[in-house]
């Protein structure tokens, strides 16, 4: 009896409505604000909407707690009520196998590869993406007096973009935690930098904010958590990844050794591609945070040098142009060239010393308070550090962080698998740590000794649970 898997996770739709809009028979279409896939005809999208209402409203009746998800044989449906009266849904197919039995073919569909936690999570994220850059649903409408056009036209400019570059099938815990990865330093590096920020805000009013990073790890921010957060997801996961893509194929930008003629390293991410133009300011993104005031609009001005990234936030109402910009990067290159190059040696010295590409086991660390994430469960392709985990494993963990969210008391679960992993999932004090040991005679006092052992060297002590 042979067995084949088809297809993996794929994105079926994904739509915007709003229950309130539309009252009356005959103008149900006006609920809809944006529906993906666009070539579906209006009568499917208004349906697909309608049943959503009905599911969500039928719901209510059971929970005082919005209906998050529908499950049925073929697919796993998500819902979110980002703002009052806007739902957001996603449907993903589920993958199957397909048996040969007797003859005759069987088809066993996969539910447990589909987690309601990791896709739930993808679709708030989603939102908040499209928060970062437009602002909320209900700040577009108060700018366009009311007309539900122009939020039509925002939905359709962001999502007929974003929904390309969602990578379903790998979703997975992180995508659930969505924390951010912290550089420590030692104290006389970190009060350097922040010198040097208080020193750059001083010396340019215009700007708000500032984010810090290092090898894409944050070291200093001045924006609210939830604001980096999601700022951090867009350069880690956008950003970071298209300038080095063109960096490599040569793409526009001075070079960045010092013979360039400018003496440091140093050059802008998003902003003016050559400083010897004045008219040019280049891609100049404007993102939306929430600070000093409700969907603060701003310029996301990001400039690196080596492997040091700052991001500055100026206000849209701020004049912003090259002759700035030189200024900026007179300042800023030859600081960053110098921090970088201090940074990169502690940097260097932390990674040797943790030893992040142990075979033995991986892990996944996420503190609630402050977003902290570290993890080693992803192989690091440059590096080709450690070993992947199995993705029944990978699903496993979601499962295991599953049932600890269900439970405000903290908890401990141990489980050895069919294929002899050892996966342990803790919780206390608001901090989650899991871990994959692959050691297969071991026993479960070892491995508890083994944990314990690794929370002391890989954490610092800063999580402990008896």
């Amino acid at each position: 009896m042979a067995s084949s898997t088809k297809g993996s996770v794929s994105l079926l739709n994904f739509f915007v409505f709003n229950s309130e809009y539309g009252p009356r028979e005959g103008e149900e279409d006006k609920k809809v604000l944006f529906y993906y896939p666009q070539d579906v005809d209006i009568d499917t999208k208004i349906k697909k909407v309608g049943l959503s209402e009905a599911i969500i409203k039928f719901a209510e009746t059971f929970s005082e707690i919005p209906c998050q998800s529908l499950h049925t044989q073929k697919t796993r449906q998500v819902f979110f009520e980002p703002e009052t009266c806007f739902w957001m849904a996603m449907t993903v197919s589920v993958p199957y196998k397909e048996r040969t039995k007797d003859g005759q073919t069987v088809t066993e569909y996969q539910q447990d590869n589909v987690q309601d936690s990791v896709y739930e999570s993808i679709l708030k994220q989603a939102y908040k993406m499209f928060k970062l850059f437009n602002g909320t649903f209900m700040t577009i409408l108060m700018r366009a007096n009311g007309e539900v056009e122009s939020l039509k036209q925002r939905l359709d400019h962001f999502y007929s973009k974003f929904l390309l570059t969602l990578k379903l099938p790998q979703g997975d815990i992180l995508d659930v935690f969505n924390g951010i990865h912290f550089l420590p330093l030692d104290k006389n590096t970190y009060l350097r930098i922040q010198c040097f920020i208080n020193r750059l805000e001083a010396s340019f009013p215009i700007i708000k904010y500032t984010a810090f990073l290092y090898n894409e790890k944050l070291v200093w921010s001045g924006l609210e958590q939830e604001d980096m957060r999601i700022m951090y997801k867009y350069l880690t996961s956008s950003l970071f990844p298209s300038f080095m893509e063109q960096e490599i194929h040569g793409g526009q930008g001075r070079p960045n050794p010092p013979s360039s003629g400018f003496g440091h390293y140093g050059k802008f991410m998003t902003g003016p591609p050559d400083l010897n133009n004045d008219k040019n300011m280049g891609k100049l993104p404007r993102v939306f945070v929430n600070t000093e005031e409700v969907d603060e609009e701003c310029y996301l001005l990001v400039y690196t040098a080596l492997n040091a990234t700052i991001c500055l936030l100026v206000n849209v109402s701020s004049p912003l142009n090259v002759p700035t910009c030189r200024s900026l990067d007179s300042l800023l290159g030859l600081e960053m060239t110098k921090l970088a190059s201090d940074i990169g040696e502690q940097y260097s010295k932390r990674v040797s010393a943790l030893n992040p590409s142990d075979p033995v086991f991986k892990y996944v660390y996420f503190n609630h308070m402050n977003l902290a994430q570290q993890t080693t469960v992803h192989i690091d392709l440059q590096k080709k550090a450690g070993v992947n985990i199995p993705p029944e494993i990978l699903r496993l963990l979601g499962d295991i962080n599953a049932d600890l969210t269900k439970f405000d008391e903290d908890g401990e679960t141990i489980v050895k698998t069919t294929s002899d992993y050892w996966v342990v999932g803790k919780k206390s004090d608001q901090r989650e740590f899991y871990v994959v040991i692959n050691m297969r005679s071991a026993s479960l006092i070892e491995i508890n000794d083994e944990v314990k052992r690794l929370c002391s060297t890989y954490l610092n002590n800063i999580f402990f649970l008896e």
